[in-house]
């Protein structure tokens, strides 16, 4: 199969019939063997009863309806985890994302051998109260990741087949995909300007609440994607350098109060700084110990992502660090 188009959706039951078939139009037009996996997230409205409709006009559309809402991270990754095409297309439901973007971006990936191609909607259909909060985000995660992405958060996506098989999108890291494919392995990372359409149904699902848990989301990829296996490299070095500073305040303190200052100890506010200093740093030192701990009785310690391997009577699974 070439493509597996998914599509996370919540209370879109107008735009659905709309966007299937044209879905269909390009697929068709192209001579591309797909599939259509719409993933109701709880929708309160009719939008299970419309993907049951289409399913049965359209073979090539497959459903699956979560109980409540657990969010756009949850459908796609339970859709990652069913999709049989070689390259796989993210799109939103509610015809923003044109399906007409499909074809290059197929091509993308399959002749330019990208990795993942993520969609950058260059003219925006939105209002300032959301547009400008996302380029402060673009930015930020731009700096912080090493990715010159100008849309990270575009809904419309290409990827090849490994790479959706290979990462989990939990919470709410939906919006930082390239940057967990990155931290797999997967450093060919495009970029594509997309067309965006003006919302035709219904109403956008995000708050901006969005921004203030996407700013966390970043900081826990870039952490655990970074000391995930080793944490006490973070916590140890915080905390033995918070430690030393503490101790020679003190140090500082004792020697002065024994030689050359009869102030109290306890009457100057820096001896507190560094009892706070000496009890921080002791409990990061801990942390990062229990967390080491933690991590080399895991069962997945020593599961890293191999690309390939060559001399072997059966592929390799797995290496010991």
């Amino acid at each position: 199969m070439d493509i597996s188009v998914v599509v996370p959706l919540l209370n879109e039951e107008e735009s659905l019939p709309e966007l299937v078939a044209w879905i269909d139009r390009v697929m068709l037009a192209n001579n591309f063997s797909y599939e259509v996996l719409l993933v109701d997230d709880g929708s309160t409205d009719g939008s299970w009863k419309a993907i049951q409709l289409l399913q049965e006009q359209h073979p090539s559309v497959k459903g699956i309806r979560f109980q409540r809402n657990y969010g756009k991270s949850a459908a796609l990754n339970t859709a990652f985890q069913q999709t049989g095409g070689d390259v796989v297309i993210t799109m939103d439901a509610d015809l923003q994302d044109s399906p007409d973007e499909i074809p290059e971006l197929f091509h993308m990936i399959k002749e330019g051998r990208y990795d993942l191609v993520s969609g950058w909607k260059k003219k925006r259909y939105d209002p300032l109260s959301k547009t400008l909060p996302t380029k402060l985000f673009n930015a930020v995660t731009r700096k912080m990741s090493g990715i010159s992405l100008h849309d990270f958060n575009c809904g419309l996506k290409a990827y090849r087949k490994e790479v959706v098989k290979s990462i989990e999108v939990y919470g709410e890291m939906h919006r930082y995909i390239p940057v967990l494919a990155k931290w797999a392995g997967y450093t060919k990372i495009g970029e594509k300007a997309v067309s965006h359409q003006a919302r035709k149904y219904g109403h956008s699902k995000f708050g901006m609440s969005r921004f203030i848990n996407g700013f966390l989301d970043l900081l826990s990829i870039m952490l655990v994607g970074k000391f995930g296996k080793r944490p006490m490299h973070f916590f140890g070095t915080i905390g033995t350098f918070t430690f030393i500073i503490g101790f020679f305040i003190l140090l500082y303190l004792s020697a002065s109060k024994l030689w050359w200052d009869e102030t109290g100890i306890a009457d100057r506010p820096i001896f507190y700084f560094g009892i706070l200093a000496l009890i921080i740093g002791s409990q990061l030192f801990l942390s990062g110990f229990l967390a080491e701990l933690v991590v080399r009785n895991s069962s997945h310690r020593d599961h890293y992502k191999i690309a390939d391997s060559i001399g072997f009577e059966q592929s390799v699974t797995a290496v010991m660090e």
